[in-house]
C-alpha cells in the first residue's frame, strides 16, 4: 500500500475505499495511436481523472499472507483486485474497438505474473500492469496474492479458449460483466 499514492486520489476526489470502481483509462497520442502507462497512471473515477505516479510492482507488495486457491468461484475480499483487472482489459479492448484474443490475455495475464517490472510490445501490458499498480497502491497485497490473481485470470482465458484466434474470454467473461 502506499499512502502518498492514495492521499493524492483522495484529494483528486476519487474514491479509493472501492478499487474495483476506478479505472485505469486508455490514453493516446495526438495521431491517435495508443500510449503505453509509464510512471504516471491516468487513474479515472466517477470523480474524474488523475495521473498519479504510482510505485513499481515489487515496491507494493506488502506481507506474507497466502491465497486460497482461487481456481473455483475466489473468495470476496479478491474481487476488487479481479474486477479491476479484468475492467481494465474490457476498457481497452472498447477503446480500441477489437476485442483481443484469448491467448493474448493469457499470454499478457501469465507476463505480468511473471515479470511484474518487465515490458512487452503490446500496449495493453502497459494497462494490466498500472491496474495492478494501482490495486497494491490502495490495498496490502501480498506477492502471493498478487501472483494467484494473475494465475487466475491467466487460467480462465485459457480455458476460455478453443483455437487459435479465438476471443471467448472476451465475449463470455469481459462484455458480460463490462459490457464492453
Amino acid at each position: 500500500m502506499d499512502r502518498e499514492a492514495v492521499e493524492k486520489l483522495q484529494r483528486a476526489g476519487l474514491k479509493v475505499e472501492q478499487p474495483e470502481l476506478l479505472r485505469v483509462p486508455v490514453q493516446r497520442d495526438e495521431a491517435g495511436r495508443i500510449l503505453e502507462v509509464g510512471d504516471a497512471v491516468p487513474v479515472m473515477g466517477n470523480e474524474g481523472l488523475v495521473m498519479v505516479s504510482l510505485q513499481p510492482i515489487s515496491r507494493l507488495w506488502t506481507g506474507t499472507a497466502v491465497p486460497p486457491d482461487l481456481s473455483r468461484t475466489p473468495p470476496p475480499e479478491y474481487h476488487a483486485f479481479l474486477l479491476l483487472l479484468e475492467s481494465t482489459a474490457a476498457n481497452y479492448c472498447a477503446a480500441t474497438g477489437k476485442p483481443e484474443t484469448d491467448d493474448t490475455f493469457e499470454r499478457l495475464y501469465r507476463q505480468l505474473r511473471r515479470k511484474p517490472e518487465g515490458r512487452d510490445p503490446h500496449p495493453l501490458f502497459s494497462y494490466l500492469r498500472g491496474a495492478a499498480r494501482l490495486y497494491l497502491s490502495l490495498r496490502d497485497t501480498s506477492q502471493a496474492e498478487f501472483e494467484a490473481v494473475l494465475n487466475r485470470l491467466s487460467q480462465s482465458a485459457r480455458w476460455h479458449s478453443t483455437h487459435v484466434g479465438s476471443t471467448n474470454y472476451h465475449r463470455e467473461v469481459l462484455q458480460k460483466l463490462f459490457g464492453a
